[in-house]
């Protein structure tokens, strides 16, 4: 590679670097201020100050955030939230249709829908040379929880009969669909040069969270549609009620993160 070439290899390396941080000089976060950390992974700071209440959201859009800041204070209940977002509820299915006319059976109930997964919690890298905790600062990586299955459908009911035909069957009930997993809970390190004990401070001026989701559960199964009757009261022209549906499963719980502090 010639030498012209290399300088300008290294050039945008440098540049696409910078791009990728966020940089400033000074971040003061009013009293129940959210500051939200986008475009980047890496928040770049000399002094960070967090009011009373005020937040800072981690950026979703990697697995992981670096936040390295000289000067760290803090107010009462500031939180820092990486937390992965809930899986959704999956639809319920849909109920049978009824039979019309005479002596006709019902349908079957749909099947309802999975849950989705909840979301995995943000890996944070702290970084600083002072810290001072004047209330308290809530640090949240916790995944999130599956969502439930959809019931099932339930199935339609058996029209009634009359005195030359027996009345209709009941439709078999929906499945339960499948619960979402849990997201895993993420990992935080927090490494600072001119702390007191970090150990000391967890749970007393530091909570941090770093749980695994819950798992969705299934969905409920769909009951049977109801048997058609005969009107003239015999019970041996009377359909059959439909069979109930199979209930789903839950999903799986999440994993939890790590919590790791550091003194240099």
């Amino acid at each position: 590679m010639k030498p012209p070439l290399l300088l300008l290899f290294f050039s945008l390396v440098v540049a696409t670097s910078a791009h990728s941080q966020i940089r400033l000089a000074k971040l003061e976060l009013k009293a129940r201020e959210i500051y939200k950390i986008e475009g980047s992974d890496i928040l770049v700071i000399d002094t960070l100050i967090m009011h009373d209440s005020s937040s800072i959201v981690l950026s979703h859009e990697k697995k992981e955030n670096f936040i390295h800041s000289k000067k760290i204070i803090v107010g009462k209940a500031c939180r820092i939230d990486g937390s992965g977002d809930d899986g959704k509820p999956g639809m319920n299915g849909a109920k049978g249709l009824s039979g019309e006319g005479p002596c006709r059976d019902g349908q079957l109930g749909r099947n309802g829908l999975g849950g989705s997964h909840g979301e995995n919690g943000i890996n944070l890298f702290l970084y600083c040379n002072d810290l001072q905790i004047k209330g308290s600062l809530i640090i949240d990586l916790s995944g999130g929880d599956g969502g439930n299955g959809g019931k099932g459908g339930e199935g339609g009911g058996g029209s009634p009969g009359t005195r030359v035909c027996q009345g209709g069957n009941g439709g078999s009930g929906g499945n339960g669909s499948t619960g979402g997993n849990g997201g895993n809970g993420a990992n935080l390190l927090i490494s600072c040069k001119g702390c007191p004990d970090l150990l000391a401070m967890l749970n007393r001026s530091i909570f941090a969270k770093s749980y695994a989701g819950r798992a969705g559960l299934g969905g409920d199964a769909g009951a049977g549609g109801f048997a058609g009757l005969n009107p003239a009261g015999d019970s041996k022209q009377d359909g059959k009620k439909g069979l109930k549906g199979k209930a789903g499963a839950d999903g799986l719980p999440g994993k939890s993160g790590a919590i790791n502090f550091e003194r240099n």
